[in-house]
C-alpha cells in the first residue's frame, strides 16, 4: 500500500522558501488565546521531486471517465469535450467578479440569458433560473416554488407530495425537508407508475408528484399525459426530475408531457464533469403561471442591454450566493451551441442505442426484470447468480474492478432484487461496450466455476473489501503520528 505524504517526510527536506514575515513578533490582542497554537503545525517535509511523484501516483490510482468506462446508472458519467473546459477558462469569463457593475459584465449576462432561452426550448418550459448549484438543490428550489404557488392561493392544506417507489432518493428527501409528508405511489408490473394507485392517492391535500421520465428503470412513462391529467385535476403540480434527461434531449420535452416544473443537471447532461464534489448546476424551469415565484435576481433584457432584476414580490427569494456556478453555465452554453438541435438528438439516440445493445447482450446470462426497449439505462439483476451460486450483485461489482471497469450502481432501485443499474452513455464505443459485456459474462462463468474467489474480489485493487459500515460510523478523517 502507498505511503501517506507524512510518512515520506524527511526532516529538513523541502523545495521552497518563504519570505520573512513583515508582521510584528507579538500576537495581536484581537486574537483570542483559544485560537493560538502552542506548537508549530506538523507538515510533511519532502522535496519537489518526491511531492510531484507522490501526487502523480495518487492520480493514477483514481478512476475517472478520462481513464475508463463509468457505467453508473442514473448518474450519466459521460465523457465531456475538453473544448468546453477551455471556454470556461477564457480570461473574460474566468476573471469575472460577481460584484462587478452590470455594465462591465454584459457578455456574461447575455450568455446566461441565452442559455436560459435554450433550456426553455429544450424542455418546453417558459422560464428558467440558473441559480441552483446541483440537482438536489434544484429539486428543493422546484418544490419551494410549488409550495409558494399553493400558499399564494391560500391553499395551505396541500401538505403531501407523491413520489414513485422507484424514485431517486433525493426526491423524498427534498419533499421531507420542505415539510411535506411523502406518499409513495407503486410501480405496476411493467415498471411504470401504477395509474390506478396514483388515482387512489389523489386528494386536495396533494401538492404534487415528483417524477423522473424515463424513470430509474430506464423506462419511459407511457401514460405520462394521463398521469399529468390526474395530478392537475386534483389541483396538484407535476415536477420533472431531470436526472435522466440525457435520454430525451432533442426528442421529447417535459413541458409537452404536462410537467409544470423541471430541473436539469448541467453537470450530467450538458458537459460538466460529474462527481468529485462539484461544481454542479441544477437549473429550474417553470411554466408561465409560476414565473413570478422564481428566485431573484432574474436576468432581463431591455433593448440590447441585460440587467439583474430583484423586483419580484412573489419570488421565493435567493437560493444561491450570487447567481449560480457560472463556469458550469459556460460549458453548457458551449456544448449546446456546438451540437445544435441535430447533435442533441444524436446524443439521446446514441445513449438509447448503447443501453439497448448492452441489455440485449447480457439478457442470456443475467436477469433483466423489465426486458424490453429501454432508454438511456436499464436494470439487470444478479438474483439468478445469487440463487444458484451465492454470488451477489456486490460480488459482481467487485469482480468488475479486477477487470478494469468501474462497477455500475448496485442495489438500486430498491424494487429490483440484486440490482445492477447500468448506463453506458452515448460517448462509449462499441468496442468498449463489448469489452464490458465480456467482463460480465466472464464473471458469470467464474460465479459458477469458482464462486469463492469472486466473493473475495477485488484481488488487484489497493483497497479490497473495507468494512463499509464501520467506515461510515467511525470515519478516520485525518492522519495522526503513531496511530
Amino acid at each position: 500500500m502507498s505511503k501517506l505524504i507524512f510518512e515520506k517526510s524527511v526532516k529538513g527536506a523541502r523545495s521552497f522558501t518563504l519570505p520573512g514575515s513583515d508582521l510584528p513578533d507579538r500576537v495581536p490582542e484581537e486574537i483570542p488565546a483559544d485560537f493560538l497554537r502552542e506548537e508549530d503545525p506538523l507538515l510533511p517535509e519532502v522535496g519537489e521531486v518526491e511531492a510531484v511523484r507522490h501526487y502523480t501516483e495518487l492520480s493514477r490510482k483514481s478512476y475517472g471517465v478520462d481513464s475508463g468506462f463509468y457505467p453508473l446508472g442514473s448518474c450519466t458519467m459521460k465523457y465531456n469535450p475538453k473544448i468546453n473546459e477551455w471556454a470556461a477558462r477564457l480570461p473574460g469569463f474566468a476573471g469575472l467578479h460577481p460584484y462587478q457593475p452590470e455594465e462591465t459584465v454584459q457578455g456574461a449576462l447575455e450568455l446566461m440569458y441565452e442559455l436560459q432561452r435554450m433550456l426553455c426550448e429544450i424542455t418546453g418550459m417558459d422560464a428558467f433560473t440558473l441559480q441552483p448549484a446541483a440537482g438536489a438543490h434544484g429539486e428543493m428550489t422546484g418544490a419551494m416554488i410549488i409550495k409558494a404557488y399553493h400558499n399564494s392561493r391560500g391553499d395551505t392544506k396541500r401538505t403531501k407530495m407523491i413520489v414513485p417507489d422507484s424514485a431517486h432518493g433525493t426526491n423524498p428527501a427534498t419533499a421531507n425537508m420542505l415539510g411535506y409528508k411523502v406518499i409513495e405511489v407503486k410501480s405496476d408490473e411493467r415498471g411504470l407508475v401504477d395509474v390506478e394507485d396514483l388515482r387512489s392517492l389523489m386528494s386536495d391535500e396533494i401538492a404534487g408528484l415528483m417524477l423522473t421520465n424515463p424513470n430509474t428503470l430506464g423506462l419511459f412513462e407511457e401514460n405520462i399525459r394521463e398521469i399529468a391529467e390526474i395530478v392537475h385535476a386534483a389541483g396538484g403540480l407535476l415536477y420533472y426530475d431531470g436526472a435522466n434527461a440525457n435520454a430525451i434531449i432533442g426528442i421529447a420535452r417535459p413541458g409537452d408531457m404536462g410537467f409544470d416544473v423541471c430541473h436539469l443537471n448541467l453537470h450530467k447532461t450538458f458537459a460538466t464533469p460529474h462527481g468529485g464534489g462539484g461544481p454542479g448546476s441544477g437549473p429550474i424551469g417553470v411554466k408561465g403561471f409560476l414565473v413570478d415565484f422564481l428566485p431573484v435576481p432574474v436576468i432581463e433584457k431591455s433593448g440590447e442591454r441585460y440587467r439583474l432584476s430583484y423586483d419580484r414580490p412573489r419570488s421565493i427569494g435567493k437560493i444561491h450566493a450570487f447567481y449560480g456556478n457560472f463556469g458550469v453555465m459556460v460549458k453548457a452554453y458551449a456544448y449546446i451551441k456546438a451540437l445544435g438541435n441535430t447533435g442533441l438528438k444524436e446524443v439521446a439516440c446514441n445513449a438509447v442505442l448503447n443501453a439497448n445493445y448492452l441489455r440485449t447482450m447480457l439478457a442470456g446470462s443475467y436477469d433483466i426484470p423489465y426486458n424490453r426497449l429501454c432508454k438511456h439505462e436499464f436494470v439487470a439483476s444478479a438474483r439468478k447468480q445469487k440463487k444458484e451460486t451465492g454470488v451477489t450483485a456486490l460480488d459482481v461489482a467487485k469482480g468488475l474492478i479486477d477487470r478494469g471497469f468501474h462497477p455500475p450502481t448496485v442495489y438500486f432501485p430498491l424494487i429490483v432484487e440484486e440490482a445492477l443499474m447500468i448506463e453506458p452513455t452515448e460517448t462509449e464505443t462499441r468496442e468498449r461496450l463489448d469489452a464490458f459485456v465480456e467482463a460480465l459474462l466472464e464473471i458469470d462463468r467464474e460465479a459458477r466455476e469458482n464462486p469463492e474467489r469472486l466473493k473475495e474480489a477485488p484481488h488487484k485493487a489497493v483497497i479490497r473489501r473495507p468494512d463499509e459500515t464501520a467506515a461510515a460510523r467511525n470515519p478516520v478523517l485525518k492522519w495522526e503520528p503513531g496511530k
